[in-house]
């Protein structure tokens, strides 16, 4: 009863976890790293899974990339990171050339939360990742809350949910909601419209209670993205 009571919110027993980097690149070597990493993604998918890459379009520091990478759990990561350091053909033909052109690099550790799984767009689009920044307690304070607020966009049919993350490592407290939308216009028209829906505002006014704050970045899916 003390370990329960200690408890922040509904546990994933599922090990699998997703790993979001961030890359910030030198101006002028955006196109560049890109195009290399193209080439050679082969190199690297062949050791985890790419769930989607992404360059940062509005919301963030330009010149920024986004992945996420999906692993079976700790263990699967450590084998991972040191499958690739004794990768010579991935160090030669990419990462060694390529440290050049990155300024810095941010790696999160989240788990999708257990009420989303990981969907797929219909189509190809545009994304966004809706950061929020909650107050401590975890889930098991603002969960519900945040939960309705999600759904409430969900049913109006503008948007598609792609999945719900509570960082694990890295800044704490945080959860990214990464959207798909048809178009950056549609989504914007589908925003105006839910500013106005009576069910959205009442879900929205209940989860703030709990926001530290939030922050939006719209992100253009590359070439070799697996979502698109």
């Amino acid at each position: 009863q003390v370990c329960s009571s200690l408890a922040t919110g509904p546990r994933q027993y599922d090990g699998t976890f997703y790993e979001f980097r961030t890359y910030y690149l030198k101006p002028s070597k955006m196109n560049e790293f890109l195009e290399n990493f193209k080439k050679n993604i082969h190199l690297r998918t062949a050791h985890s899974k790419l769930i989607g890459y992404w360059s940062v379009e509005f919301g963030g520091r330009v010149n920024t990339v986004f992945h996420i990478w999906k692993y079976d759990n700790f263990a699967h990561r450590t084998k991972v990171r040191q499958a690739l350091a004794k990768d010579k053909e991935w160090q030669e033909q990419f990462l060694i050339p390529n440290l050049a052109l990155i300024d810095k690099q941010e790696s999160e550790i989240a788990y999708l939360v257990p009420w989303c799984k990981l969907e797929k767009p219909p189509k190809e689009g545009v994304y966004e990742l809706a950061t929020f920044h909650m107050k401590p307690g975890g889930p098991a304070l603002w969960g519900d809350a945040f939960k309705r607020a999600v759904h409430t966009h969900v049913n109006l049919g503008y948007t598609k949910l792609i999945g719900v993350f509570h960082t694990e490592y890295g800044e704490l407290n945080r959860v990214h909601v990464l959207w798909w939308n048809e178009s950056a216009d549609r989504r914007a028209a589908g925003r105006h419209q839910s500013h106005e829906d009576p069910r959205v505002v009442a879900a929205v006014r209940e989860s703030v209670n709990f926001l530290g704050f939030q922050q939006n970045m719209l992100l253009i899916p590359t070439s070799f993205s697996p979502l698109k």
